[in-house]
């Protein structure tokens, strides 16, 4: 394996960095706005492709980490989060475990939000109205796939397709297919947020929230915030 030239600009982030006094007193402020900026650049650049994945980590029985990507389908000061079928591997492992990780990355933005905490399911009422919005293939597919099951081979993936077909048909309503039993939401609640923003030379910066209290992301009184050294 060839060692990166330190010299090649593709080997350098160069970002614009992140200063204490750029930093507000809780994380969401700082979040949110990073998570619009990513959204923004998506629509007018071809370099951010998908500004909402996320990887999610969590552990199994034996406690070896397991991480996937997901698209971040939540986001306000309780938390990011995702949509997933409750049968998964992930919502098996979190049952069993609730503590998760997650990363947001913006690669080409030189922009990194870390999180860590506690998995919580996604009241009914927020899943539902999620479902709703999402188009009518998107809330078939929640019903045709055993997600994280073995499948025979791509056949049985169209067959079980075929058959959601005709149970729902598309009737160009929202109720057409309704939200699966098995089908919900997690939220992380927080113990900690990391930005990190790029900088040349490797001197990044790390900004570290860390909870100090039982209030949401915007209250600045259940936040210490610190600096680590990249």
């Amino acid at each position: 394996m060839s060692t990166p030239d330190p010299k090649d600009p593709g080997h350098v982030a160069h970002g614009g960095g992140l200063l204490e006094s750029d930093v507000p007193a809780s994380p969401y402020p700082l979040l949110r706005a990073w998570v619009d900026a990513a959204l923004a650049a998506a629509a007018a650049r071809e370099d951010v492709p998908e500004p909402s994945a996320m990887a999610v980590a969590t552990v199994d029985p034996d406690g070896a980490p397991n991480v996937r990507t997901v698209l971040m389908r939540f986001l306000d000061e309780r938390g990011p989060g995702f949509v997933t079928n409750l049968r998964s591997t992930k919502a098996d492992e979190l049952a069993a475990n609730p503590r998760i990780a997650a990363t947001l990355t913006w690669p080409s933005l030189f922009r990194a939000v870390r999180f860590r905490g506690v998995a919580e399911l996604v009241d009914r009422r927020e899943v539902e109205a999620y479902f709703s919005s999402r188009p009518y293939g998107s809330r078939l597919s929640a019903w045709a796939s055993e997600q994280s099951r073995p499948a025979r081979d791509r056949e049985e993936l169209k067959e079980r397709w075929v058959a959601a077909l005709a149970r729902f048909p598309d009737r160009g309503r929202v109720d057409d297919v309704p939200v699966p039993d098995f089908w919900g939401g997690y939220r992380v609640r927080c113990d900690e947020v990391e930005f990190w923003a790029g900088r040349r030379d490797r001197l990044h910066d790390r900004i570290v929230f860390a909870r100090t209290g039982h209030g949401t992301l915007s209250d600045a009184g259940s936040w210490a915030r610190s600096r680590r050294q990249p």
